[in-house]
């Protein structure tokens, strides 16, 4: 095998440890002596081992003079885990081959000096896209603070997220549907507004064997949401937080009986103020988020810089008249005025066509 080869099966170990090692990376290792594969790991769950230590701990021979292929640059700091420079210098690999540069200003160069000092050959950015594209939350995250946002929503081929009757239940088929709730178990949090709440009822959770539950959020300025809808009552299943302007603690006493978190944010334009909400989310270490809302909020989101991502599926259907858009608001008044967007990822998800777009936000600025 070549070292893309090797690296990229380290890639697909990484991606194992999907919505389970939040807010830390996916990372993947392969130890390879005299051309045969020795050891590999991932890391699996935050909080435990990381992909090197697991790698080395799996070895079926003494790792003396081997290679270690990882997707991301090795920790040299203590955190819930000791480092992973330390367990390779110990080891007694000889040469380390890494995918991605990690830019926690822990690390940042900073492993990579260490194994070089100890006279450890290091080879860096193998396969640096492939690695990069697994963890963009991550890398997002843990320079900015906030969550990673990608605004998703299905369409018909007219632009329509419902019929004129407000009736979206489906306009995808079961592929994509099954593709949704895999990012709801790869991101953080899913949020949602309130009128999302009081039109569908949502129940916001991933409904994949294996899977992980997302934190449930939803923008509710003026604490409206119904005691009895499924995102309150089923806070056994999955977490609720709602974010709201209101600052009655009567008003949110009956939710916190339910179960609910509340947090109480300042106004902005008669709504949260959405930029303030992902500081706070930062803070308890929510890293991604999921906006499944409808087209007011998505609009309020991309007004408020937030969204990073852009997700949108496509049915091959036509739904015309009056039916609701993805995007809502006041709109742009020129064309110059754009939300503009990369140039989309097109995959084909069973009848229908997902295309992915990150937001250029440095050029809407300009």
């Amino acid at each position: 095998m070549e070292e893309i080869e090797y690296m990229r099966l380290a890639i697909q170990l990484a991606k194992q440890g999907c919505g389970w090692v939040n807010p830390n990376p996916m990372v993947g290792a392969v130890i390879v002596k005299d051309g045969e594969m020795i050891g590999q790991g991932y890391h699996k769950k935050y909080g435990e081992l990381h992909a090197e230590r697991n790698a080395l701990a799996n070895c079926q021979t003494p790792p003396t003079g081997a290679i270690l292929y990882v997707t991301l640059e090795p920790c040299c700091h203590h955190g819930r885990t000791p480092p992973c420079t330390e367990a390779i210098i110990e080891s007694g690999i000889s040469r380390v081959v890494i995918g991605s540069h990690d830019p926690n200003p822990l690390v940042d160069g900073k492993g990579i000096a260490i194994l070089r000092s100890h006279g450890i050959e290091v080879t860096e950015n193998v396969a640096k896209d492939e690695c990069d594209k697994i963890n963009e939350s991550f890398f997002h995250y843990i320079q900015d603070r906030t969550p990673y946002v990608v605004m998703k929503y299905a369409m018909t081929m007219d632009g329509k997220i419902a019929t004129r009757t407000g009736e979206s239940q489906w306009i995808t088929g079961e592929k994509a549907r099954r593709r949704v709730h895999e990012d709801r178990h790869r991101y953080s949090a899913i949020m949602v507004g309130v009128g999302t709440v009081l039109a569908d009822d949502p129940m916001l959770t991933c409904r994949l064997e294996n899977s992980r539950n997302p934190l449930r959020i939803i923008c509710d300025t003026g604490l409206r949401t119904p005691l009895q809808a499924r995102t309150v009552s089923t806070t056994d299943t999955a977490s609720t937080l709602i974010a709201t302007a209101i600052t009655d603690t009567n008003r949110h006493q009956p939710y916190l009986d339910a179960g609910c978190e509340i947090m109480v944010l300042p106004q902005k334009d008669n709504h949260i103020d959405l930029n303030c909400l992902m500081q706070r989310l930062g803070e308890k270490q929510i890293d991604s988020l999921l906006l499944e809302g409808g087209g007011t909020l998505n609009w309020s989101s991309l007004q408020s810089g937030i969204v990073n991502k852009v997700q949108a599926y496509v049915a091959p259907k036509l739904f015309g008249g009056s039916g609701k858009t993805p995007v809502a608001g006041l709109g742009v008044d020129h064309p110059e005025g754009a939300f503009l967007l990369s140039k989309p990822i097109i995959t084909q998800v069973g009848k229908d066509i997902l295309l992915e777009s990150e937001v250029i936000w440095c050029l809407q600025e300009s």
